[in-house]
């Protein structure tokens, strides 16, 4: 088996999301990188969209996601994400991660990972 790595990194959204009051003022600039192992059969390429993962799909599920909705914490909207991930059949593994990158300013960022593996 041949192993496709698909990859977002930094896609950034606004998010209403933190516990701190002056988290819940506004918005929070959130970046996403995110890695999947993706079964491929070059057999099965068709240099067509709909022979491989879109990952446009990932880009405007997180929009639809984070859109009108409220967070708490960064390990919610994480695992939220590996969720949407883990639903679809031909992953076989991801990596995400979410960063806050103006929250503290003698940080770079300030952020959570998590992996999922398909058993």
């Amino acid at each position: 088996m041949i192993t496709q790595q698909i990859f977002i990194e930094g896609y950034s959204v606004e998010v209403d999301i933190g516990i701190h009051d002056f988290e819940r003022e506004t918005r929070q600039r959130i970046l996403i990188d995110i890695e999947m192992d993706v079964e491929f059969e070059p057999s099965e390429l068709k240099d067509e969209i709909g022979s491989v993962l879109d990952y446009d799909f990932l880009r405007q599920e997180i929009s639809n996601l984070v859109e009108g909705r409220r967070f708490d914490l960064q390990e919610t909207l994480c695992l939220e994400i590996v969720e949407m991930i883990a639903a679809k059949s031909t992953v076989l593994a991801a990596v995400v991660s979410t960063r806050k990158p103006d929250v503290y300013p003698d940080c770079q960022s300030v952020g959570v990972r998590l992996r999922y593996r398909r058993d």
